[in-house]
């Protein structure tokens, strides 16, 4: 069974239409990267894969359940998604470790204890065991994504959604994000990703989606997309970035 299928997505705010008879199936341990300009309905489409805008036509599946259906308890479906946005987000007024122990105890009812252990082994694990106790205002951008990076897999999501999170850096702090993203890939965890890394999508994608105007105007695997794509639109794309 498909992790996600999604079905004849339409989204539009008013009379701007944002995505356009979006499908899309995810399987269990796909990375997926979303390329395509800005305003292309990349950060759109993880939003409303996380329940957090309402669609205005299609279906969404999670796990063999509809979840766009707007009777859903979407608070319920989001305890197994894990989001991070472009702006790292976190609570200023927290330190590292209460923010990424925050969910697991209030939404998820761990102890403290158990939330505590499983933060910090996260926190080592990204190179952050030494941050634990300070505020985020005193770490570094690339520490800080790690950081929301963390706090995101202390859940143990499902689906990881990751939107545009090294846009925010200094360049010479992308590769230590893209790092721990990597790292998580090879783990097995499924993750949908909306990027302008090129070289990362090609190295570490199992599948490209290049969005155009809010449709997926093709999708396939990196080498494909990359080397050789159908589409004219795409081909333009990938001159202007690559």
């Amino acid at each position: 069974m498909s992790l996600v299928t999604i079905s004849g997505l339409r989204k539009a705010y008013g009379d701007k239409v944002v995505l356009d008879d979006v499908s899309l199936t995810i399987e269990p341990h796909d990375v997926i990267c979303l390329i395509g300009s800005s305003g292309s309905g990349k950060s759109t489409l993880l939003r409303c894969l996380n329940l957090l805008e309402d669609i205005d036509d299609g279906v969404i599946e999670f796990e063999g359940r509809e979840v766009s259906d707007p009777r859903i308890d979407a608070r319920e479906v989001r305890k197994r998604i894990g989001m991070v946005f472009q702006a790292y987000n976190l609570f200023p007024h927290l330190t590292v470790l209460d923010n990424c122990t925050l969910a697991p105890r209030r939404v998820h009812g761990l102890s403290r204890a158990e939330a505590e252990s499983r933060a910090l082994d996260l926190l080592a694990r990204f190179g952050l065991a030494d941050q634990a106790a300070k505020h985020p205002d005193r770490l570094s951008g690339g520490q800080q994504q790690r950081a929301a990076l963390v706090r995101a897999l202390c859940t143990h999501p499902t689906l990881l959604l990751l939107d545009e999170i090294t846009a925010a850096l200094d360049p010479e702090l992308v590769g230590e994000v893209l790092e721990v993203v990597r790292a998580e890939a090879e783990r097995g965890m499924t993750m949908v990703l909306a990027t302008h890394e090129m070289a990362f999508a090609r190295d570490v994608a199992t599948r490209v989606c290049f969005l155009d105007q809010g449709r997926i105007l093709e999708q396939g695997p990196p080498a494909e997309i990359f080397s050789n794509p159908r589409e004219e639109r795409t081909r333009q794309f990938l001159r202007r970035v690559l």
